[in-house]
């Protein structure tokens, strides 16, 4: 199947012109911003490892799931009052990570430069495959193969372009 590149760029700046206003114009937003973002493990103590050990995201805590009676809710520290979620689902048989439309394709998560360059080593360190991008990204997969991006860009920013 062949793509039309000028059509998905027409559309695209159609899309802009219909729905994109510059922040003056733009309404304030309903939500106070990100409270967790929940993705699936299938080892608790890997998870943990990978997680607050290699990325040095603070585990905040650790719960039942209320919605699955022997499932593990817990979260991480991801700055800014944000926090990254996991639940282990034991006995469901989920199968591996796939990407999937509709479903995730990659968490970004800013970290300083200084802090990227630090996490990149620790990276190599641990032999986490991994894919530097113009500079500021590192696009990686944690262990049950969910795709990580530490972006080192400002918030708001991304490839020197304002996003916010």
């Amino acid at each position: 199947m062949a793509i039309d590149i000028d059509a998905i760029n027409a559309e695209r700046e159609r899309i802009r012109s219909d729905y994109l206003r510059q922040p003056s114009e733009r309404p304030a937003s309903s939500a106070r911003g990100l409270h967790h973002f929940a993705l699936l493990c299938s080892d608790v103590r890997r998870t943990i490892e990978f997680y607050a050990n290699l990325l040095e995201f603070p585990l905040t805590e650790i719960i039942e799931n209320r919605d699955y009676a022997g499932s593990n809710h817990f979260f991480f520290d991801i700055g800014n009052g944000n926090l990254l979620a996991f639940f282990d689902l034991p006995g469901l048989d989920l199968g591996p990570y796939a990407e999937v439309l509709g479903g995730l394709h990659h968490v970004a998560i800013s970290v300083t430069p200084e802090k990227w360059e630090h996490l990149r080593r620790k990276l190599d360190a641990a032999g986490v495959e991994h894919m530097v991008e113009s500079g500021t990204s590192i696009y990686f997969r944690d262990p049950d193969g969910a795709r990580l991006e530490l972006l080192a860009d400002p918030l708001g920013e991304m490839y020197g372009m304002t996003v916010l």
